[in-house]
């Protein structure tokens, strides 16, 4: 992926980041972080990938991994169905943790489409640049490995995601965990534990599901 930061279209996003900086924009996560996804969870670890669309653009949630918050910041409602969700189909408990970094160290790539957003202005930086690098992402994910879990909630999702071969990684797909979407097939889909047998089928550890 290290080319990609040399393309023109990543010169022209750095050069827009840097002049909404300039104008004076709260812009999250916080800089250091846009990238965290990718710390946290090396190419050459990814067992699952989650996708998901744009940052929390409130104060204090964002910190580079879809879905996830801060330590210390409750989880918002779709995060709550995700939790939800897999108490559901694991019986695993959840408190007021919404931070998931322990699934990113396990494997699981928490990848936005969109890195970045302005403050309170849920959208703001799509079309800026941000997709054609995660779409690259994804694009090399699907060629370089095999066996991978991908994860697409919601329309977005399964769009970005239509590159992948599903002949050689296991594709899940249901409704948005949004409280909008959820009861139309994110509850009771399975995903978490479908994502397990099929890594322990592969002979890999499954992830742990658990944040506490």
């Amino acid at each position: 992926m290290g080319e990609e930061f040399e393309k023109d279209y990543m010169r022209e996003l750095r050069a827009f980041l840097v002049s909404e900086k300039q104008a004076g924009k709260t812009l999250y996560p916080p800089m250091p972080d846009i990238f965290n996804a990718f710390e946290f969870t090396p190419f050459d670890q990814v067992k699952v990938v989650i996708l998901g669309q744009d940052p929390y653009h409130g104060p204090g949630q964002a910190h580079g991994l879809c879905f996830s918050v801060q330590a210390g910041v409750r989880p918002p409602p779709s995060l709550k169905n995700i939790f939800k969700e897999i108490n559901s189909e694991l019986g695993i408990e959840f408190s007021e943790n919404g931070c998931l970094t322990p699934w990113a160290e396990q494997g699981v790539l928490l990848l936005n489409s969109v890195l970045t957003v302005q403050q309170n202005n849920a959208g703001s930086h799509q079309g800026k640049g941000w997709e054609q690098f995660t779409d690259r992402a994804i694009q090399v994910l699907n060629e370089q490995h095999q066996g991978l879990v991908f994860l697409l909630w919601g329309k977005y999702a399964q769009d970005k995601a239509a590159v992948i071969d599903r002949s050689r990684h296991l594709v899940l797909a249901s409704p948005h965990p949004s409280p909008f979407s959820a009861h139309r097939g994110f509850l009771g889909n399975g995903h978490f534990a479908q994502a397990n047998d099929y890594l322990q089928a592969q002979g890999k550890t499954p992830i742990n599901w658990c944040l506490d």
